[in-house]
């Protein structure tokens, strides 16, 4: 397996572990770690155009010398037309990728969706650790947790959107602010 392979399947893979909440709203149901990347003041961010909403967008903090990261959101087609997600921009990648991870046959993959991926009318689709993602590829530095960074989406027909990635601690497998249950 290549090593660029393997950076980005690591990069966006979940967490094995599914720690339980242990906010006060909750009550301490697990374990203290959640606690850094919970908060219930944060608001998710949403970034309207055309009938698509993008919301939340976030990345993963990478160690120094990582090559990929990978990019997580909730898009939402409120139109009667579809439309494709079929690239976009990150200020410290050479390549952006619309990708894919199934497990089929028991065995995880990962593809690049080289088509974008479609929107359909009233969609709502989740970009999410080991699931649908966008991939950040050939980073030429380190993302660092807590400072945001402004990327761009392509769509087809919405065009160029601009959105700000939250970046999450290394392996989150949530940005602060999202309930992780």
């Amino acid at each position: 397996m290549s090593r660029l392979f393997a950076a980005a399947l690591i990069a966006a893979l979940p967490l094995v572990s599914n720690p339980a909440c242990a906010c006060e709203e909750h009550g301490s149901m697990g374990v203290d770690i959640i606690k850094a990347q919970h908060s219930h003041s944060a608001a998710p961010t949403t970034v309207k155009a055309g009938s698509l909403a993008i919301e939340a967008p976030w990345t993963r903090a990478t160690p120094a010398g990582a090559r990929v990261a990978g990019g997580f959101m909730t898009i939402t087609n409120t139109g009667t037309t579809p439309d494709r997600l079929v690239g976009g921009s990150f200020p410290l990648a050479g390549r952006f990728e619309v990708h894919e991870m199934a497990v089929t046959n028991g065995v995880m993959t990962m593809r690049e969706l080289s088509k974008g991926l479609e929107i359909a009318p009233g969609a709502k689709i989740e970009f999410k650790p080991g699931g649908f993602h966008v991939m950040f590829l050939d980073l030429s530095g380190q993302v660092r947790e807590g400072q945001p960074i402004k990327g761009t989406l392509v769509f087809e027909k919405a065009g160029t959107v601009e959105v700000e990635y939250r970046v999450a601690p290394i392996g989150a497998r949530a940005p602060a602010g999202a309930h992780v249950h």
